[in-house]
C-alpha cells in the first residue's frame, strides 16, 4: 500500500513543463526489480485485496480447514510494509525448518563426510571437528549477509525503520531458481508459494518436536525414526528390556 502511494507521488505530472514522468518512474523501478515478482504489481494487488477486505492483504498461505488463522489478531492495524517484514521472517524460518527436519531424518543414518559416530542428531554437532564449527558459522553468515544485502534497506539511510525491506524487493524472492522449477503461470506460482509455506510450517513443528524428543528421551534411544513407526518410545524400552533379559537367561544357562 505504501509502495502504491509512493508510485502515485512519483507519477505526478508537471503541467508547466509538459513532460510526463510516470513512464520514467515505472521503468526505473522495474529495472531495479530484484526477484521474479514485480513489486509494483504486488503492491497494487495488496492494496486491492485490502480494499476488498481480504485476509492478510491477500498474500498466499491461507488454506482450509485453518483458513484465516490469526487467533491473537496480530494483523489488526498493521501496514503492508509491516506484513511484508513478517512474511520475510516466516519464509526464512520455513526454509530453515525444512532443512532442519530433513537433516534430523537423514544425518542419523547417512553421514559420509565424518566418522559417523551415530547417536541422536542433536548430539552429533558437538562431535564435529572444531574447524567445522567455524566453517558452518561462516557459511550461515554469508547466506544471511546475501539475503540482507539483497532485500533489506541500509540502516544508515535517513528515516530508516528497523528491519525495513526495500520497496523493489518481494519477501523471499531473491531470484534463486537454479533448476528452473518456477511456474510461468501466475496462478500456479501462487499455489507453489502456498505449498512452500505449508510445508515450511509443518517442518518447523517437526524440527521442534525432534529436538524436544531427542533432548528428553535420548537416553532411552528414541530417535526420530522410532517416531515414524507404530511402536511408541515406551514399547521400544520394553522390547529392549525383554531382549536383555533373554541374553541374561542364556548366559545363566551356559554357566550352569
Amino acid at each position: 500500500m505504501a509502495l502504491a502511494l509512493c508510485c502515485t507521488s512519483l507519477s505526478f505530472s508537471n503541467q508547466f513543463s509538459g513532460v510526463s514522468r510516470p513512464t520514467r518512474a515505472l521503468v526505473s523501478l522495474q529495472e531495479e526489480q530484484i526477484g521474479f515478482q514485480n513489486p509494483i504489481e504486488e503492491a497494487k494487488r495488496a492494496a486491492a485485496a485490502d480494499k476488498a477486505g481480504e485476509f492478510c492483504y491477500g498474500l498466499p498461505g491461507a488454506l482450509p480447514p485453518v483458513g484465516n488463522f490469526d487467533p491473537f489478531n496480530l494483523l489488526d492495524g498493521k501496514t503492508f510494509d509491516q506484513v511484508r517484514t513478517w512474511r520475510e521472517a516466516e519464509l526464512a524460518h520455513c526454509r530453515v525448518g525444512m532443512l532442519a527436519a530433513a537433516g534430523f531424518l537423514v544425518q542419523e543414518k547417512f553421514h559420509p563426510l565424518f566418522s559417523g559416530d551415530g547417536g541422536t542428531a542433536i548430539e552429533q554437532f558437538d562431535k564435529l571437528p572444531p574447524v567445522m564449527w567455524i566453517l558452518i558459522t561462516i557459511g550461515i553468515g554469508a547466506c544471511e549477509a546475501l539475503r540482507i544485502s539483497v532485500g533489506w534497506s541500509n540502516p544508515s539511510e535517513p528515516n530508516h525503520v528497523f528491519q525495513k525491506l526495500l520497496p523493489e524487493y518481494v519477501p523471499g524472492d531473491i531470484g534463486f531458481d537454479p533448476l528452473g522449477l518456477k511456474p510461468t503461470d501466475p496462478e500456479e506460482f501462487r499455489i507453489m508459494q502456498t505449498k512452500e509455506l505449508q510445508n515450511g510450517r509443518l517442518a518447523m513443528i517437526a524440527a521442534f518436536g525432534f529436538m524436544i524428543q531427542e533432548g528428553v528421551k535420548d537416553k532411552r534411544g528414541a530417535l526420530p525414526w522410532a517416531a515414524l513407526t507404530s511402536e511408541s518410545a515406551e514399547m521400544v524400552v520394553v522390547r529392549r528390556a525383554v531382549a536383555v533379559r533373554r541374553i541374561a537367561l542364556d548366559e545363566a544357562k551356559w554357566w550352569c
